[in-house]
């Protein structure tokens, strides 16, 4: 996947090479409403909670966001955790994170869904799932809207 700017967007396990660039991952201020301060919040989900599953987003080489994953027990998958630093926003990374997230899940055994959250509020996380073919269930989860993606 290419961003609007053409670099490559990848996905890649975070490890002892990433993962200080990826825990600095800081949204911008405004939308630390929906998002925490920084990208090590989920790091730490992922690595004490054993249920997500953390990805460095990649723009060439350089470490521009945070994704991570997880199977639920009724073998959909669930996307969460989506974010990109500040100095790249407005670059389509989203969009290609999402790109490459979404067949890469499709690929994984037993899978027929994907499933994300987000805060009805956050209109541009709205804009860009809907884009993506993610449509609501009428199901909440903490608050915040679930939208699916079939298989």
């Amino acid at each position: 996947m290419l961003d609007a700017t053409g670099r490559a967007v990848t996905l890649h396990e975070v490890t002892a090479a990433n993962w200080r660039s990826v825990a600095d991952i800081a949204p911008l201020d405004s939308q630390r409403t929906f998002a925490p301060a920084l990208a090590g919040r989920y790091l730490l989900l992922s690595l004490l909670e054993n249920v997500w599953h953390s990805f460095a987003v990649h723009a060439d080489d350089k470490v521009v966001g945070h994704v991570m994953w997880a199977r639920d027990e009724d073998g959909s998958h669930w996307v969460g955790g989506l974010l990109i630093d500040a100095s790249e926003q407005g670059k389509g990374l989203a969009r290609a994170t999402m790109r490459a997230l979404i067949p890469w899940l499709a690929a994984q055994p037993g899978h027929f869904a994907t499933r994300l959250s987000y805060d009805p509020a956050n209109v541009p996380a709205a804009r860009l799932y809907a884009s993506l073919g993610f449509t609501l269930t009428g199901a909440e989860e903490d608050g915040e809207v679930v939208a699916e993606l079939p298989a």
